[in-house]
């Protein structure tokens, strides 16, 4: 059985009784083996004081016609899982000494959404919150991105920590970079952020309207500035411009040149006896087309397609 070895962090008392859970009935003697991580680490607990907590071991070890006394949970981790252990017997979590300890405390934050212990969910959430108030600090975004990316819309946890992120972008001046590159990528972090916001209802006495006083924006633009910027461009563009080459009058006006575009070609002989015979010019236009257009068609004659 795996010994309870105490955190060289000090241990704050829950915020709620566990009101049955330090029953003497709890502690009875049918006990359960669970194995924890990749290397299956062996505890063995109270079976009625585990599924007293957790809605998720319930459903295990109380199913109809269940008789299984042992389950593995193989993608835990060993340290939260003997954090939560700790929790169980004693109703107390490890308080942080720096942001570092908050990384087994997520874990276990996300255990407890994964077991369903609401109990567990509020202690947690509340040495996670006081760390960041005593601390006076905010939660970073690697911290944020871990939670986002294992809880779902409604978690307390991502609730907290979005709007203590919402309150650093309204007080600070301007957004860190590395803020800046992730809110892009994460819409939904984007949203939910406005809506922290917007969940505050803040007086409109505090907040600026452009509408009134646009002079912020004004002050974007230097309209003098942007005029002799555009005025130097003209005037060097004028400058750069070649001048017209003269015209060449070197031809004479009587000079005629034909056009290569239209060959000259001699007329037809059928239009000539036409108009010397008096026949219709219609007449000339048959007997010419049906020797342009033979009944026999080579490439020699019309080229190809190819």
């Amino acid at each position: 059985m795996s010994t309870f070895i105490q955190s060289p962090l000090t241990h704050m008392p829950s915020s709620r009784s566990h009101g049955e859970a330090d029953s003497p009935r709890l502690l009875s003697r049918s006990m359960v083996d669970i194995y924890v991580g990749p290397e299956n680490t062996h505890w063995i607990l109270h079976e009625k004081l585990l599924c007293y907590h957790s809605p998720f071991f319930r459903s295990i070890f109380y199913a109809k016609n269940s008789t299984t006394r042992s389950f593995g949970l193989p993608d835990e981790e060993d340290a939260p899982f003997k954090t939560f252990v700790g929790w169980l017997y004693s109703s107390s979590l490890p308080v942080p000494r720096e942001e570092a300890d908050l990384t087994m405390l997520l874990d276990l934050y996300l255990m407890a959404e994964k077991f369903q212990i609401p109990a567990l969910i509020s202690d947690v959430l509340q040495v996670v919150r006081e760390w960041y108030k005593f601390s006076d600090t905010y939660p970073g975004l690697r911290r944020v991105q871990y939670i986002y990316a294992n809880t779902e819309d409604g978690s307390p946890m991502r609730h907290m920590l979005v709007h203590s992120v919402a309150r650093l972008m309204v007080l600070e001046h301007g957004i860190p970079a590395h803020w800046d590159k992730a809110l892009r990528k994460n819409g939904q972090l984007a949203v939910d952020i406005i809506k922290a916001i917007q969940d505050w209802r803040l007086d409109e006495s505090v907040v600026p309207d452009s509408r009134d006083d646009p002079a912020e924006a004004e002050e974007l633009i230097d309209v003098e500035a942007e005029i002799a910027e555009q005025e130097a461009e003209g005037q060097e563009e004028a400058e750069a411009e070649p001048e017209p080459e003269p015209e060449d009058d070197s031809a004479g006006e009587d000079t005629v040149v034909d056009s290569p575009m239209q060959p000259h070609h001699p007329e037809p002989k059928e239009f000539k006896n036409a108009g010397k015979k008096g026949e219709d010019i219609t007449e000339g236009f048959k007997k010419i087309s049906l020797k342009a257009v033979p009944n026999g068609l080579t490439n020699g004659d019309y080229g190809t397609l190819h």
